[in-house]
């Protein structure tokens, strides 16, 4: 939200949450995201972005119903629409507030469903977006590329594959060192870790292996007889080579971008082997076994719809900030104190990027009862950290708001 509230000013992605001054171009290549900046100016919240969300992944679901009921019929087209709006993958993502991935979710599916019609300049043209995303999905569109190839198309196979290997290249070694502090790519190092490729390969193997057999079983496996199943292998690849557990299983948003290659590999399989059809059967029974456990079950849960036992205490906490105001905080609350204020994170504030001066906020906001990690004593903290003098305006339940003097 913050790097929205800078497109939308305009300017650029300052996002002071990941340290103050901090270029997020310095994080991930994701320029796609200025596109979100004119509905944020008119609708500044967060809420914009989860509906924005929403509203991608509800394109991707149309796209696909439309084309698994064209290809393999009614009874199984519908039950492969029902699957992968509810499959775990988007499901996921979206319980996991938003991320620019978001955009690439529509975008592999139209890909996908011109492959499937054999219109490969369609392809080419719904991929090559697909660079302004992120960073890693240049490793997809060259796999793509080389389906196309495989299909026959060699001109435009061999052309998107060198223009996906050149945006990645492009994006890793050059853009993002000349935006970042350090002058690196934070990521590399995720890759193997301190243990290795092959040692973090090789780490969980069931973990692993669970979550390439359910991205495959909400298609009844029939997504594994397409070429276009290939383009799972760049992202499984960089998951589970990385250091980083939450990249493995089937948990936040890493599989959201899966979920539409795989429909349309099934797909396109079907349209290949009428018989295939059947396959919805499984694929339905594998999603509503994912269901389940998902974030979807939540909606039937009583709990989901009643405040917390807290949540009087953080509005009237929120509300003692006023509009505009520079705070620090933790965690807890700082979703909902980014529309409308310059908000720091307690675990980045003093990491300072650019020529910046040290921060100074107005405001120190902590939830001490969350187990998170925050200082107990707020205004000690605040004044060890930043000087001056800081005065405790609110303390209830847990959260504790410090002012600072003029």
């Amino acid at each position: 939200e913050q790097a929205l509230r800078s497109y939308a000013r305009p300017g650029a992605p300052i996002v002071d949450i990941k340290a103050p001054g901090f270029n997020l171009l310095g994080d991930h290549f994701h320029p796609i995201l200025v596109l979100l900046a004119p509905v944020y100016r008119v609708f500044p919240a967060a809420e914009t972005l989860l509906i924005a969300q929403a509203a991608l992944f509800a394109i991707s679901v149309v796209v696909i119903g439309r084309l698994a009921v064209a290809h393999a019929g009614g009874w199984a087209g519908g039950a492969l629409t029902v699957s992968y709006g509810l499959s775990f993958g988007l499901a996921s993502a979206v319980a996991s507030d938003f991320h620019e991935i978001a955009f690439g979710v529509p975008l592999l599916a139209f890909a996908g469903a011109a492959y499937v019609a054999r219109r490969f300049d369609r392809v080419v043209w719904w991929s090559l977006p697909l660079l302004l995303v992120k960073e890693d999905l240049g490793l997809t569109v060259a796999v793509i590329g080389a389906v196309l190839w495989w299909a026959g198309d060699r001109r435009r196979g061999v052309l998107l594959a060198a223009s996906g290997l050149v945006g990645t290249a492009f994006a890793v070694l050059i853009f993002l060192p000349a935006f970042n502090p350090g002058g690196v790519y934070d990521y590399a190092s995720s890759v193997g870790g301190d243990r290795g490729s092959f040692a973090t390969l090789v780490d969980e193997p069931g973990r692993k292996l669970l979550t390439v057999v359910v991205t495959f079983g909400v298609t009844g496996l029939a997504a594994l007889l397409s070429p276009w199943a290939l383009l799972v292998l760049p992202t499984f690849g960089w998951r589970f080579v990385g250091d980083n557990a939450y990249y493995w299983g089937t948990d936040w948003h890493y599989s959201a971008l899966l979920m539409p290659i795989v429909f349309v590999a099934a797909i396109d399989a079907m349209r290949r082997r009428p018989v295939l059809r059947w396959a919805a059967v499984p694929a339905v029974v594998t999603t509503a076994v994912m269901v389940v456990g998902s974030p979807l079950a939540d909606l039937v849960d009583g709990e989901t719809y009643r405040d917390a036992p807290r949540a009087a205490a953080a509005r009237e906490a929120v509300s003692r900030v006023p509009d505009g105001a520079s705070v620090e905080t933790d965690i807890a609350l700082m979703s909902h104190l980014t529309s409308d204020h310059e908000v720091y994170w307690l675990g980045t504030i003093g990491n300072v990027t650019g020529d910046r001066a040290p921060v100074e906020p107005d405001y120190v906001l902590f939830d001490v009862d969350a187990g998170i990690g925050s200082p107990t004593d707020v205004v000690a903290y605040a004044e060890q950290t930043h000087g001056g003098t800081y005065t405790e305006i609110f303390n209830q339940d847990g959260y504790v708001l410090a002012h600072r003097r003029p």
